[in-house]
């Protein structure tokens, strides 16, 4: 009799953890769901934003093209060698990342290193020309081995 009284307390129990454990697993998908989805409305957001700041400044340096350009052809005795370097300098300028590669440069790192990791910075690299190419490569694999990344769990 004492046995049976046992089995049923232990199997009342077992449904007891198992409903709970069940509760306990639904609510957790659920704020999860829900994170994800505020997190893809902040992201949205951004690129919504981004892309007008890019809109309104490809607009500013159309504006200011032509008057460039007539300042440019103003100017007396214009030098030739240093109007070509300036277009080389230009030339070699970082190009401006879209919104789509920064979202998916933020994604690979969320994904990595988890929500709370930080972008401080994103550019371009400027092209180099023969051996300095192998030693400036070198440099960059030395310094971005050297950085201590926390992993948090």
């Amino acid at each position: 009799m004492r046995v049976i009284s046992n089995l049923k307390d232990l199997a009342l129990l077992a449904g007891l953890v198992g409903t709970g454990c069940a509760v306990v697993y639904l609510a957790l998908r659920r704020s999860l769901r829900r994170a994800i989805s505020d997190r893809q409305q902040a992201t949205e957001r951004q690129l919504r934003e981004l892309a007008t700041a890019l809109k309104s400044l490809e607009a500013r340096l159309a504006e200011l093209r032509p008057a460039l350009a007539s300042q440019a052809s103003a100017a007396p005795g214009l030098d030739i060698q240093a109007a070509a370097s300036a277009e080389e300098t230009i030339a070699y300028e970082p190009q401006a990342i879209a919104p789509e590669t920064l979202a998916v440069i933020a994604a690979a790192v969320s994904a990595f290193l988890g929500s709370n990791a930080r972008i401080r910075s994103v550019s371009t690299m400027q092209p180099a020309i023969g051996a300095a190419c192998a030693w400036s490569q070198q440099g960059r694999v030395f310094v971005q081995s050297s950085h201590n990344i926390r992993t948090r769990r």
